[in-house]
Formats: structure tokens, C-alpha cells, sequence
């Protein structure tokens, strides 16, 4: 298996990168979010996956390690091939993916292109109890954070305002305010909307 490969960054595009090693140019497919997270220094390293199929040997390339992870536990659910799990890692961080799966947040990942509501809870049914575990993340935390946002959510709806306007003004108080309680998160959308 290649865990990583680090040489000479000789091409960068926003779906692939070639690392040159030892006169050998390796391609790796990259999310977007790995992308942004290349320096356009010459020396490069990427953590990578080797997927093998019966027709190809495709390298994947992640900037962390996280990234990395959370892409092979994507590749495990059933109906999540690579490029679904590349397209995943491109609309959403690392950190959202976890996040919106840890919180059963079945709005957040099918809003990824491709992903549908049977496959949104698949995801969330196949790795919530894996990524609580591994990220040692508290799930009383999580529902906190979600009842506080649902709450102020429906509050909003029933002073008349738009559900996704609101969900997307009540998303960046919390991103940015995740101790925020409802009547805080209810007062900063008011004057956000």
C-alpha cells in the first residue's frame, strides 16, 4: 500500500496533481478542499489511497490524514464509490463531513451533488457509531448544539421567515458561536435577515 508520496509538484489542477519522484510523475486525484491546501512550492507531500480495480490502479491524494480517513470510511458505505467520496471532500471540509454525520445531519450531506436522501441517511446510519469512536466526539455535545439550532430555527419560521434563508444565517452564527444559546442565535439572525 502507498501511504504517501512527496517529490517535485510538477502539475496542479483542481481534480488531480502529478508529483514527480525520482523521474517517475505520479497522478493523484485530489478533492477541492485538497486543492486549497497545496502551496505552490516545488516540494510537495500528499497522503494517498491506492484504489485497485479489475481495469485500473488509481491513487487518491489527501493534504491530511484526516482527509484521508474520512474518505475511506466514505469508500466503506455501501453505494459511495471514489468519485462520490472526492465529491463529498470538494463541497464539504473534512471537519463538516464529520460534523454532519456525527449530528445526523441528513439536510447538510445531501446537499452534496449526486447524494440522495436514501443515501444521505445511509451514510449517516453506516458511520455515525464509527466517527463518534474514532473522533472520541461527545454525542451529548452534538444533539446540544443541534437542539439549540432546530429551536431557534423553528422560531425564526414562525416570525415568517424563509426556512433555507434562516438555516443558512442560523449556520454561520453557530460556525462561528458554538456555545451560542437559542435566544443568542435567534437575536443574531434578526439581524442578519
Amino acid at each position: 500500500m502507498i501511504t504517501h508520496i512527496q517529490g517535485k509538484l510538477t502539475e496542479k489542477n483542481p481534480t488531480h496533481v502529478v508529483i514527480d519522484c525520482n523521474g517517475v510523475g505520479y497522478v493523484l486525484h485530489i478533492s477541492l478542499h485538497t486543492y486549497s491546501q497545496i502551496p505552490d512550492a516545488e516540494s510537495l507531500k500528499l497522503f494517498a489511497h491506492l484504489q485497485v480495480k479489475e481495469d485500473s490502479h488509481t491513487l487518491y491524494g489527501f493534504s491530511s490524514i484526516t482527509e484521508r480517513e474520512i474518505f475511506r470510511l466514505l469508500l466503506s458505505v455501501s453505494g459511495i464509490g471514489a468519485s462520490t467520496a472526492r465529491t463529498m471532500l470538494s463541497s464539504l471540509t473534512p471537519k463538516e463531513v464529520r460534523e454532519g454525520i456525527a449530528k445526523g445531519d441528513v439536510a447538510l450531506i445531501q446537499s452534496i451533488k449526486g447524494i440522495g436522501a436514501k443515501t444521505a441517511q445511509r451514510v449517516i446510519i453506516d458511520l455515525k457509531d464509527k466517527i463518534l469512536k474514532i473522533y472520541d466526539i461527545d454525542e451529548v455535545s452534538v444533539s446540544k448544539d443541534n437542539t439549540n439550532k432546530d429551536e431557534a430555527l423553528s422560531a425564526l419560521e414562525v416570525l415568517g421567515f424563509a426556512k433555507k434563508q434562516a438555516e443558512r444565517v442560523i449556520d454561520k452564527i453557530v460556525a462561528t458561536q458554538p456555545d451560542a444559546n437559542v435566544e443568542t442565535i435567534i437575536k443574531q439572525a434578526l439581524k442578519n435577515l
